[in-house]
């Protein structure tokens, strides 16, 4: 990852191009990332959160209503460069990834964000953690309060994650966090403009092929807005930071 000297994060690329189905009955009229908290979308509260932790170039991974994400944030925000990549037809996460990865100005590793979830991680402690076990994927992870929702980690001794199972993190294990530190050295054999899930189908394929996955256990709040009842409770989490 391209770092500023006290090791916090670089480039970091958001996956903003989903369609939002679950909570389109509470935001109708906007995509999910614009959605609003206290006055300011949803996006806004983080990438100013990002911003803080010394991230120096935004790359958007959107779709669905893009020209409303565009028109919110421009060519820059609080000085710091946004680019776009653009889904002319949706890719999933996975395949959204990939064409973002395009934009990458490097061949260092990036930060890898959903531009849905909130989750208060300490970038330049993730960045340490991913080079000292030279990882290709780190992944962040939080305790589960609820079954059946997130995608579920198990840990070796190690750090090293031993099985991923989407869907399926149970109350008080550990489940996977949506902030992640990529070298895009390990996704050189996808192919471009494909529809894939990041969570479904490469995170797995990646570790069926022995790829140096690893988690970090973190403390932070956390909070994912994709249903209307977290939703609802996401601006006192945010607010809070």
């Amino acid at each position: 990852m391209r770092s500023t000297s006290t090791g916090s994060p670089g480039c970091a690329i958001i996956l903003a191009g989903g369609l939002g189905l679950r909570l389109r009955a509470a935001v109708p009229d906007l995509p999910k990332p614009l959605s609003p908290l206290k006055g300011r979308p949803f996006l806004a509260h983080l990438m100013d959160y990002w911003c803080d932790q010394g991230v120096t170039r935004f790359i958007l991974s959107v779709g669905y209503m893009r020209e409303k994400i565009i028109a919110a944030f421009g060519s820059e925000y609080r000085g710091v460069p946004v680019d776009y990549a653009i889904e002319e037809t949706p890719l999933g996460t996975g395949g959204g990834l990939l064409q973002a990865m395009q934009k990458l100005p490097d061949a260092a590793p990036f930060l890898l964000l959903n531009g849905d979830t909130f989750f208060t991680v300490q970038g330049s402690d993730l960045l340490k953690f991913h080079q000292e076990r030279q990882a290709q994927c780190s992944l962040s992870l939080f305790r589960s309060g609820e079954a059946g929702r997130y995608m579920a980690v198990r840990l070796g001794d190690d750090d090293r994650i031993t099985a991923l199972s989407d869907g399926e993190a149970e109350i008080g294990g550990f489940a996977n966090g949506g902030v992640y530190v990529l070298d895009p050295a390990a996704f050189k054999n996808f192919a471009l403009g494909t529809p894939l899930s990041f969570e479904r189908d490469i995170l797995p394929q990646l570790h069926e092929q022995g790829a140096a996955i690893y988690g970090m256990a973190c403390d932070g709040r956390f909070i994912d807005i994709g249903v209307p009842s977290d939703y609802a409770r996401a601006a006192d989490i945010i607010l809070r930071n």
